[in-house]
């Protein structure tokens, strides 16, 4: 596997993967992108990262080799049902024993639940709504057991809306989709991509054993507002409005469990403590960076 120091591990090697891989690369270091499927390896290949076919779900199966790398970044999602992560807590079971060992975790806002438009920082009670925000509590709970029983140093990122070239929400503003009506829209929050992968390197590199820090830009705004943007910068037709009352039968079962849900992330301590600037740390200056995927 080479050198132990300068491997890193990225557990789910999607597009975020990619875009941390690269700036690891840059630093010198040997990236391994685990990933479920042969097609999304050869995305990874691509991408200059060493590519690892590995379905985390049989753990039946021994962890590969590369699984002892001393840095670890975990960003697959968790199963898509049920409020618990097996897929994180099984591969923390089988991890191999390695000293030194730290693991930068990807997780989601969502555990804060509806926080009805107030400021939230990392201090604030985890009170998750949603299936798939209770999921990422579980993670969470589980990899600081980890931790705790010794298993390595752990950093958690909770994480806003991704936004940027690949990631805009073309698809459902092509089809028209409606939006709620401004006056009833939630807060939400969002990064940059570029941003992320940035924050990701850092966390690796400066954060805190033990600690989390919300990822936002710091600039909230509401859901309407974000769809008309992004509309108005593709050219598209912005969304029409409902009300909210309207229900998932108009606005679609997922987007309707995002608009129950309102809150403002204070980012001070991952700009303070990750040493970070922002490249995009408004909404206008992201969406003005182009709309293709790298």
């Amino acid at each position: 596997m080479g050198d132990q120091n300068q491997a890193i591990l990225i557990v789910g090697c999607g597009p975020v993967g990619r875009a941390v891989g690269g700036l690891l690369l840059e630093r010198g270091f040997e990236v391994t992108g685990v990933v479920r499927t042969r097609e999304t390896g050869e995305k990874v290949a691509e991408a200059g990262i060493e590519p690892l076919v590995h379905d985390l779900d049989e753990t039946d199966r021994p962890l590969p080799e590369a699984f002892a790398a001393r840095r670890l970044c975990y960003f697959a999602p968790p199963p898509r049902d049920g409020v618990a992560d097996p897929r994180l807590r099984g591969m923390l079971e089988r991890l191999p024993a390695v000293e030194n060992r730290r693991l930068v975790y990807l997780g989601t806002t969502g555990v804060y639940g509806d926080c009805h438009g107030e400021w939230v920082d990392e201090t604030r009670p985890l009170d998750p709504l949603a299936d798939r925000a209770k999921r990422r509590v579980d993670a969470e709970e589980a990899l600081m057991a980890w931790r705790e029983a010794g298993g390595g140093e752990a950093v958690r990122l909770r994480v806003a809306g991704i936004y940027g070239p690949g990631r805009l929400p073309e698809a459902r503003l092509r089809k028209g989709a409606p939006m709620v009506r401004e006056d009833q829209a939630p807060y939400t929050n969002r990064i940059h991509i570029d941003d992320l992968a940035r924050i990701c390197v850092a966390a690796m590199e400066r954060g805190g054993d033990g600690e989390v820090y919300n990822v936002s830009d710091g600039h909230p705004g509401t859901m309407t507002d974000y769809f008309n943007r992004v509309a108005d910068r593709l050219g598209l037709p912005r969304p029409p409005q409902v009300p909210l009352e309207a229900g998932s039968e108009v606005l679609g079962a997922g987007m309707l469990s995002y608009l129950q849900e309102s809150r403002r992330l204070d980012n001070r301590k991952m700009l303070r403590e990750l040493e970070i600037d922002l490249l995009y740390p408004t909404l206008a200056e992201g969406l003005a960076q182009g709309d293709s995927p790298k």
